[in-house]
């Protein structure tokens, strides 16, 4: 008789709470659930932006300096003149002459130092010059027309006579357009480019 009473109570106790549940509304336990969900949403979104890099900037490596700070404005850098020849100050302009293989002659204003070579290259004219300008070669032959001007001009030496040697066209005034510098000695000189060239150098030979 005890163990029928106490399962009967049992099942009463059972059938109450049941009916309890039952009896409460769903929708109460839907809105507790949502409002404490919205409530935290802010703050675990905010926590998780300060976790994540944001898009505009990439995320920093320690140890590595940012691009974003190490970048420089573009620059551009003076095209370098050619011949490298400056203008000649005022009242210290010298005069020279190019006869071209044409007999087209070439007047230009030149400062004291500059080099035959070099003024011919600046304005176009051809001289080759293959050796770029280092009496290695016989490719910048020239013919000073003015005997006057030929004696004011140095001596050449040894290693411009063995070039002037393998020349085209070789005359009693030739010389190498790069071992000629202009000088107020030679102010009004006139030279002729010979029709042809030879480019041989010194290296051909060794």
């Amino acid at each position: 008789m005890a163990s029928r009473s106490r399962f009967g109570t049992a099942l009463r106790c059972s059938e109450k709470s049941l009916t309890r549940c039952s009896e409460k509304p769903l929708t109460r336990c839907w809105e507790k659930s949502l409002t404490r969900s919205s409530a935290r949403s802010p703050r675990c979104f905010s926590s998780q932006a300060r976790r994540w890099p944001s898009p505009s900037r990439p995320a920093r490596t320690p140890g590595l300096q940012q691009p974003w700070r190490t970048a420089r404005a573009l620059s551009s850098s003076p095209a370098a003149r050619h011949a490298h020849l400056d203008k000649p100050q005022p009242g210290e302009e010298l005069h020279v002459s190019f006869v071209d293989k044409d007999g087209h002659a070439h007047t230009f204003q030149v400062s004291a130092g500059d080099n035959l070579l070099d003024i011919a290259q600046a304005n176009d004219l051809e001289m080759e010059g293959a050796c770029g300008g280092s009496c290695a070669c016989s490719t910048c032959h020239v013919i000073v027309a003015d005997e006057a001007k030929y004696e004011a001009m140095d001596e050449p030496d040894d290693d411009e006579n063995d070039m002037l040697d393998l020349a085209f066209g070789l005359t009693e005034t030739s010389r190498l357009g790069c071992q000629v510098k202009m000088s107020k000695a030679l102010d009004g000189l006139v030279v002729k480019l010979p029709s042809m060239t030879r480019n041989l150098q010194a290296s051909d030979f060794k």
